[in-house]
């Protein structure tokens, strides 16, 4: 799992899920049909990376859900833990951060909702 980009945005995103802050993230769609890539499933584990590809740690998936981006709950947007104040600072964010990657989102754009937990060391 490589949250974020490869940059100090994913030391701040590992750091989170590391303090267990974060138990969500938020990805679109169509990065997975891009890279012909499926979705997680739950009960599926994965090695957590920083931005040089090295594992600090291992998360478990305990939730997959698709939805339109204005369907994104807040329990879920909060558990991200990025700190935002309602859910309007979060759809904020996360639409600037895609535009800024590329690719604007609206209201019906299609993004995967997954929910984990950090698994202690040597699990």
């Amino acid at each position: 799992m490589e949250l974020g980009t490869p940059d100090a945005l994913r030391d701040e995103l590992n750091s989170l899920v590391l303090a267990g802050k974060k138990t969500t993230t938020t990805g679109l769609l169509s990065e997975y049909v891009e890279e012909s890539e499926g979705l997680e499933f739950v009960g599926e584990r994965l090695a957590l990376l920083d931005r040089e590809s090295r594992r600090v740690g291992v998360i478990e998936i305990t939730g997959v859900e698709v939805a339109a981006f204005a369907d994104v709950t807040w329990e879920h947007a909060a558990a991200e833990g990025e700190g935002d104040a309602s859910l309007d600072d979060w759809r904020a964010g996360h639409r600037g951060f895609w535009e800024r990657a590329g690719t604007p989102v609206d209201d019906g754009t299609p993004v995967v909702c997954l929910a984990f937990r950090l698994l202690p060391p040597g699990a």
